[in-house]
Order: C-alpha cells, then structure tokens, then sequence
C-alpha cells in the first residue's frame, strides 16, 4: 500500500490517509480497557468512515486547536435549545472552550424557557402518526410542537413576558437602547426567573454564557416569538386597538449593530489567538457572524485581518439550489469567508447525533 500511496500526487495524497491501527486484532472490550477516557476512546474506536469518521476528525482538530490556544465560536440554528443542546454546549462554555455563541433568536430565547418550564415539556417520539386534529388539539391546549418536543407556551413565554416588558419600558423612560440579549441577561442578574424545579441549572447554555459574560449574537430578534411580541408592542398603525403600550423599536439594538459588534470583537481576539467557527446547523445564525472576515477584508479595507481558522459545519442540508446551508468550505473560499489554508469539514448528519460525540473529545470524556 505504501508503494501506491506514494505513486501518488503530492496534492492527491493531501486527500488520502493511509488506514491504521492495532497491529493485533483484539476485541472492542478488552481494546476499551486502554485506562484513557472511555468515550473518547470509543469513538476513536468505532468512528472510521463516512460521517462518524468526519466526525471524529473534526473532533480531533478542533482539540488540537483549542490545546493551542484558539479560540471558538459556536452558531446554533433550528431548534437545538429545545432539543436540550444546553447539556453538552454549557459545560464548553464553563471550561472555556467556546468564546462567542451566535444563535437564532428562537434557540435563544427557548434555553431560557427550558430553564424556567423544563418539567412542562413534552416528548412524542412518533409525531409524525399526529393527525391534523390532534396537532388542533395541541394547539388548543397551549403545546406548541418543535419536531418531537412540545414547547408549552403558558410555563414559559407568559412568564417571562411580563419581566422583559417592564424593561423594555424602563428602557424607553430613560433613553436607553440594548442589544436582546442583554435584555434577557438581566433576568438572570437581577433574579427575576428561577429554574423550574425538575430543571438542571447547569444544562442551560444562556445561563453559563451569562456566568462566564462570553459575548452571545441574536440575528433577526424579530424572528422569534419574544421578537413577535416586541413588535406587537411597537406596533401603532391603524388596526392597533388597545395603545396604551406603544414601545419605541429603537430601544432594542439592531443586527446591524450585532454585526459591528461583531468587527470589534473578532479583530480584538484574532490579534494573538487563531478563531474557528462551529456551525450546528445553518441559516442565519452561522452566515451572519462567517461574513464578518470577508466584511473587515473588503468593506473595511483591512486586508490583513487573520482568516478564520478552520470551518466545521454539521447539517443534513442538501447542497443545492444555492442553500447556504448546504454550502460546503470550499464555496465559502470563493466569498472570501475561508482561505485556502482554513481547515474544513462538513459533517452531512443531524447535530443531535454528531455533535455530542464532538463535545465528548473536547471534554476528554
């Protein structure tokens, strides 16, 4: 094998890897009995081709990368907050292996609902054996289905409304103006919510950003139930019939601002640490921040900005019909969002398999 490895292109070699292992054969229990972490060395184990062997390679850089000193940001799209993502991306976040988190503003929002309703939720593995009738009957009873979970809408949005409006009010009496998240933050500082009592504390990703005070990214506030009800409440045209809340929209910060944030921060951490980028999913919440690069590159004329470092993407996106979540690192080359020096890969599977697997080597579990 080696003879025709090395017939090979030097470029195509770049693209192979020779297979390796234990020079004996011995069986998958008595190999796990190795006295490192069982996880981790499981995986190593089992994860070898395909999407569990992409996996684990990306698993493997983004360790080695964080072991050196750089630094991460982790984007969050679809409904991973419901799906309790909080459990592995929290504890990255307390040992400081995650420095910036951009998320939709429905994932934001629905870490700090599991934290205040965890034990009103619902599971139903079988949702797709729901008639449209039932799916009414949810509906009427205020159970707002995510895939296989319900969202129970009186336990969490209705509870914390009241505590962001006053806010939003004391914000506007005073002339002041915050990005959303900070708004949310404040319910965590100032003690207005407490975890739900079957709730653990330490499984939400909003609350150990908060304790660590890492930088968080809300693109499109407006796209969201708590963004809907801030509109409502900015809303005075002429089917408004009850005004006697009428909220100026400036108070709350834009995504334009988001993204300025977003130039003063990477610039300020890529001057000593290379940044990697995790995206979980796509859509807006990993292309908002990714633009960042190319922005200061070609908008703000400052060439040598350094090149995000490396790219890991995991989604089940197809790549067609110009999806950006289905774009794979080298398109993103072309946008100048990657150098060609930037590690990439594209894992084609659902975050709630691959990711903790991700999670697990980084933690040495």
């Amino acid at each position: 094998m080696k003879k025709k490895f090395n017939s090979l292109s030097k470029n195509l070699q770049n693209f192979v890897v020779p297979e390796t292992g234990a020079a004996k054969r011995v069986p998958l229990s008595k190999a796990m009995k190795s006295g490192r972490s069982p996880v981790s060395r499981y995986a190593e184990l089992t994860l070898k081709h395909c999407n569990g062997g992409a996996t684990l390679q990306a698993a493997h850089w983004l360790k080695e990368h964080l072991d050196n000193g750089g630094k991460l940001v982790v984007t969050i799209s679809g409904a991973l907050s419901s799906f309790q993502v909080g459990v592995m991306l929290s504890e990255l976040i307390r040992q400081d292996k995650v420095h910036l988190v951009s998320a939709t503003a429905a994932n934001h929002e629905e870490s700090f609902y599991r934290y205040v309703a965890h034990s009103h939720y619902a599971y139903i593995p079988r949702y797709t054996e729901l008639t449209p009738q039932q799916e009414a009957e949810l509906r009427d009873a205020g159970l707002r289905r995510i895939t296989d979970t319900f969202l129970p809408e009186d336990e969490s949005v209705r509870i914390m409304e009241p505590h962001l409006l006053k806010m939003w009010k004391k914000a506007q009496k005073e002339g002041k103006r915050y990005f959303p998240h900070e708004y949310f933050r404040r319910l965590y500082a100032e003690k207005l919510i407490k975890p739900d009592a079957a709730a653990n504390p330490a499984d939400c990703w909003t609350y150990a950003a908060y304790e660590k005070d890492i930088p968080i990214v809300i693109p499109g506030f407006e796209d969201s139930t708590m963004g809907n009800i801030f509109a409502s409440y900015t809303y005075n045209g002429k089917y408004r019939k009850d005004a006697d809340v009428v909220l100026d929209q400036n108070i709350m910060k834009s995504g334009l601002e988001y993204f300025t944030m977003m130039y003063d921060w990477y610039l300020d951490n890529s001057k000593k640490s290379p940044i990697a980028f995790l995206q979980l999913g796509g859509g807006i919440a990993a292309d908002f921040p990714i633009c960042a690069v190319p922005s200061i590159k070609h908008d703000l004329k400052m060439h040598k900005v350094r090149d995000w470092a490396g790219f890991i993407e995991i989604g089940s996106s197809p790549m067609s019909y110009g999806s950006y979540s289905g774009a794979g690192g080298k398109e993103k080359i072309t946008w100048d969002k990657l150098s060609t020096q930037s590690y990439y890969q594209v894992i084609q599977s659902d975050v709630t398999v691959a990711f903790p697997w991700i999670a697990a080597v980084l933690l040495d579990l």
